[in-house]
């Protein structure tokens, strides 16, 4: 009798469909197929068949890139994230050794010491760990709220990544301390995040419902017990894919030609950390942010968006590109490379590592515009925030108006421009979204700005996703 009764419900759906004023009518599809593809439209469906869309839709007539800068930071050695979203650590830990190589150059007694590279592995363990007890105290906090609830659900989503900002940058770095890449390298799970990842999340989930359970009839400090516990497991899987991080480490600083300068002395994380950076970053700095549906010159912050549970959630201060751009280039005349995010996969040219709004034709090759404006973009999840760079170079007419722009990337030094994104200035009005600047270089009424009381968007805003 059920088997009959599913079987007559089934043969009920396409009549209940019909009653739909929302579905697609024969009479509908007939104005949507409209007339027959005449020659050239079977001749374009044929390329687009057996072709790339970018390698049709390139534009052909571009003029030949122009590589030269009128401002332009001091170049330094190329990174490399590979299959991971760690760009943000890398284009941060990109400015700490810039702006440790500028002070040893000013500094006579270290004015001969190379440039180094910081590690990404050992940073990253503790990323990772305190992401996992972000999401295991947020658990404990929510869990007299339903599963169903919105916050519940955002630390259950995905509990731990491995995308973030400057933020996470400032605040682990201040509390674990840095190393050199030479003390602590790349593991294959630190360069191929995904696998690791996903199982860390799965075991997070399962502690995540045995925590709700215990906060729900336990004592505090037996489920912060019952936390730490966990805790080690989690760091124990860390262990083993990452490597266990350094407690302290001998290193020697080396000249150009690579012979050691100085004495080879011991260090712990934190000891390397003031020697390199010398400051906390935490409060050196206001993120700028570019986001024209909202107000500008008014402040935002990222509800429960941060790498630590005790750290900063992204705070950012809403400005017109025009304002940003001045800030940037107040800071890179004085040498200074800059943590920056964009949208880097619209009309990026790969080949020769350059971004420009007419790299490909995409409207002519479909017969259609695309014309939404920066704001209907962000809106309607079209762009956002996907990747950070290090902004290292402009180019000024006589003006001093910004030409175009070039980044320090993390995709290897064989990637377009020796490592570097070239972009004009048109392309980064439309897709640069986030800037980190020193407040040095910051007008006495803007840091002022960035003191208002923020106002609190939710973490599933579009653009406040994390850069990967």
């Amino acid at each position: 009798m059920r088997n009959i009764v599913f079987f007559l419900l089934v043969l009920a759906l396409p009549a209940m469909g019909q009653k739909s004023s929302g579905g697609i009518t024969e009479k509908m599809l007939q104005e949507i197929q409209g007339a027959k593809s005449d020659k050239a439209n079977e001749a374009l469906s044929n390329a687009l068949a057996a072709n790339s869309i970018d390698n049709l839709a390139k534009n052909r007539r571009q003029a030949p890139m122009n590589t030269y800068f009128s401002v332009e930071t001091p170049k330094q050695s190329i990174t490399d994230q590979k299959q991971s979203g760690r760009c943000w650590m890398f284009s941060g830990l990109n400015v700490l050794r810039s702006d440790f190589a500028k002070a040893c150059k000013e500094d006579s007694l270290r004015k001969d010491y190379a440039g180094i590279e910081l590690s990404h592995d050992y940073l990253f363990f503790y990323d990772q760990l305190e992401k996992s007890n972000l999401f295991m105290q947020g658990v404990i906090e929510t869990a007299s709220l339903p599963m169903d609830d919105p916050k519940v659900r955002f630390f259950f989503k995905d509990p731990i990544g491995d995308g973030g900002t400057f933020c996470g940058v400032a605040d682990l770095s201040e509390k674990y301390g840095l190393v050199p890449s030479e003390v602590c390298t790349e593991t294959y799970s630190a360069e191929n995040t995904s696998k690791m990842r996903a199982l860390v999340k799965s075991k997070l989930r399962e502690m995540g419902l045995s925590l709700r359970k215990a906060a729900a009839g336990s004592k505090k400090a037996e489920t912060m017990k019952m936390k730490t516990r966990m805790l080690s497991e989690i760091y124990r899987m860390l262990v083993l894919t990452l490597g266990e991080p350094v407690k302290d480490f001998e290193y020697a600083f080396r000249d150009k030609d690579g012979k050691t300068v100085g004495e080879v002395r011991r260090y712990t994380p934190r000891e390397f950390y003031n020697l390199v950076v010398g400051r906390p970053l935490n409060g050196s700095f206001i993120m700028v942010m570019n986001d024209p549906r909202r107000p500008y010159h008014k402040t935002y912050e990222v509800e429960y968006d941060r790498h630590m549970y005790d750290g900063h959630n992204w705070c950012y201060l809403n400005l017109p590109m025009e304002e940003i751009e001045k800030l940037a280039i107040a800071q890179l005349k004085d040498g200074r490379k800059m943590y920056s995010s964009y949208d880097v996969g619209k009309q990026l040219d790969r080949k020769r590592g350059y971004l420009a709004l007419d790299n490909y034709d995409y409207a002519s090759l479909f017969s259609t515009d695309f014309p939404m404006t920066k704001a209907e973009r962000i809106e309607t999840f079209d762009s956002g925030s996907t990747h950070a760079m290090t902004l290292t170079a402009v180019d000024l007419d006589k003006e001093g108006k910004p030409l175009k722009w070039k980044v320090e990337n993390s995709w290897g030094a064989d990637y377009g421009q020796k490592g570097c994104l070239i972009m004009t200035a048109d392309w980064f009005r439309e897709y640069m979204f986030r800037l980190v600047v020193n407040k040095k270089y910051v007008p006495e009424q803007l840091l002022r700005e960035a003191e208002q009381k923020p106002t609190m968007v939710a973490p599933d805003d579009p653009l406040f996703q994390n850069e990967e």
